[in-house]
């Protein structure tokens, strides 16, 4: 499922810039990227109308506003028929303490990340919530000892 736009140089740059800080005016990023604010304005939205864009966004840090717990959690359904995934996704979407849900391959059916304020919280989260999941069968839970790496910026090399 290859989803690839054209993306030439110049447009590569200024997704570069962005993503090292959305706050760049369309003057700045043109300084960088050594073109006009015109030009530079103009592939910005023409990338906002592809959806290379999806959003702009502040990051935060998690521990500074009270998410110091950090869970990755195996999940697995008991059905694989659409009604059970469809239900199953539309609760992940709706719930705020997971901030990430990827269908995978291997031995669980999803794996998502869950931030709490410590570890009480998501033992009562697992109660209140996830077990209460649609399909839900089994989870397995890894608290995050250590970030090691938290990148936001995808590497863009390859364009």
């Amino acid at each position: 499922m290859k989803e690839n736009t054209s993306i030439d140089s110049y447009s590569a740059k200024i997704l570069s810039s962005l993503q090292d800080d959305g706050r760049l005016t369309v003057q700045e990023i043109g300084d960088r990227i050594g073109l006009s604010s015109t030009p530079t304005w103009k592939r910005i939205k023409e990338l906002e109308r592809q959806g290379v864009i999806q959003r702009y966004a502040a990051i935060l840090n998690r521990s500074k506003v009270g998410l110091g717990n950090c869970v990755l959690a195996e999940i697995n359904l008991s059905r694989h028929i659409k009604n059970v995934v469809n239900d199953f996704e539309k609760a992940i979407q709706d719930c705020p303490a997971i901030i990430e849900c990827y269908s995978v391959t291997g031995q669980a059916d999803y794996l998502i990340k869950v931030v709490t304020p410590d570890v009480a919280s998501y033992d009562e989260f697992l109660y209140a919530v996830v077990f209460k999941l649609p399909g839900v069968s089994s989870i397995r839970s890894s608290v995050v000892l250590r970030e090691v790496k938290s990148a936001t910026q995808l590497p863009l090399d390859h364009l």
